[in-house]
């Protein structure tokens, strides 16, 4: 995984979860999260939170899966 690589899929998907960036990439949270603050940065990526589809507060959904980053370029 590279930067470069982070940014070809990001220009093709345009919105993405941190846990699908993990499984593609086969590498833990932390790295992925390492790689895109580079194109946070820059400005090209910008990191949202999705809210559970559930609605409630309980906070049981893993981090990863509303943990989303957006191409913004």
């Amino acid at each position: 995984m590279s930067l470069l690589d982070i940014k070809q899929h990001m220009m093709q998907v345009r919105m993405t979860t941190l846990a699908s960036l993990c499984g593609l990439f086969k590498v833990d949270a932390d790295t992925v999260r390492c790689m895109l603050s580079h194109w946070i940065r820059k400005g090209k990526i910008r990191q949202c939170m999705k809210t559970p589809s559930c609605g409630s507060k309980c906070f049981k959904c893993p981090v990863a899966s509303v943990e989303m980053y957006e191409w913004v370029c």
